[in-house]
């Protein structure tokens, strides 16, 4: 039976892809091994690959970023090892701003979510479906994104988070922590998914403690950073939250609490 794909010849294929019917391939791409291209699947110069990935119909890869500053550069968008696209996904390559978009490993995209120019997403990340973000948003390892969401340009989101459906996101999320309402605010600590993931629970007690000042001592936030500066015993994670929220770019999320 002829072929009823399309692969143009200047793309690199790896071993053992299997590659679905009304699917299109274009120059400049690069596909790992093991991997499942499902039909009516579009994969645009500059998409970069990895092994074992497995994409659904409908998605579309590496597309021109819709950004009215584009001017047709070189760029690329990457997918990492052992990622699912589910249908209708959508990953914009990058801009002259930071030259790419990384969806990182084993990520699971759900139906119609949309990750746009120079995005950077962890590995592990969950998009559940019709999630949308917006240019140079930055999520971290282990996030847990809400189905229907929207995250404003530029925003940043850490690592293991859980964020509600539906959530409008115009601030950052500092990691491990649970996020909703509206406007989207600090409602607690993923503590579910930290114990999921393996944290024990001396390191989640350290984790409430850090929170615990920066959300529920009635101090702004530059006040908060200090106390926990000088109260707490430093540690991985009190260094790396209060790292977080001293450079965030957008400010934090308040509490809701």
């Amino acid at each position: 039976m002829d072929k009823l794909y399309s692969v143009h010849p200047g793309a690199k294929i790896g071993n053992n892809v299997s590659i679905g019917n009304f699917t299109n391939i274009h120059d400049n791409v690069e596909i790992g091994d093991n991997c499942v291209i499902e039909g009516n699947v579009t994969i645009f110069p500059g998409a970069r690959i990895g092994n074992g990935v497995r994409i659904f119909p409908g998605a579309v890869v590496s597309g021109i970023p819709q950004d009215l500053k584009f001017r047709g550069e070189e760029t690329v968008a990457i997918i990492g090892d052992g990622t699912t696209l589910r249908e209708c996904v959508t990953v914009n390559r990058g801009t002259a701003s930071k030259g790419k978009t990384i969806v990182g490993k084993n990520c699971l995209l759900m139906a119609y979510t949309h990750v746009a120019h120079d995005c950077r997403l962890g590995d592990g990340v969950i998009m559940s479906n019709a999630t949308q973000l917006a240019g140079e948003v930055v999520v971290d390892d282990h996030a847990v994104i809400g189905g229907g969401s929207l995250v404003h340009q530029f925003c940043h989101l850490g690592k293991y988070i859980m964020l509600q459906g539906g959530a409008l996101v115009n601030k950052d999320i500092p990691p491990y922590v649970k996020a909703a309402r509206e406007p989207i605010s600090y409602v607690g600590l993923n503590s579910i998914g930290l114990h999921r993931n393996g944290f024990s629970q001396e390191d989640i007690q350290q984790i409430a403690e850090i929170y615990r000042i920066l959300y529920m001592s009635d101090l702004n936030v530059t006040n908060a950073i200090r106390l926990i500066v000088e109260t707490l015993p430093q540690s991985e994670y009190r260094d790396e939250i209060v790292d977080f929220v001293t450079n965030s770019g957008r400010g934090v999320i308040r509490s809701a609490i």
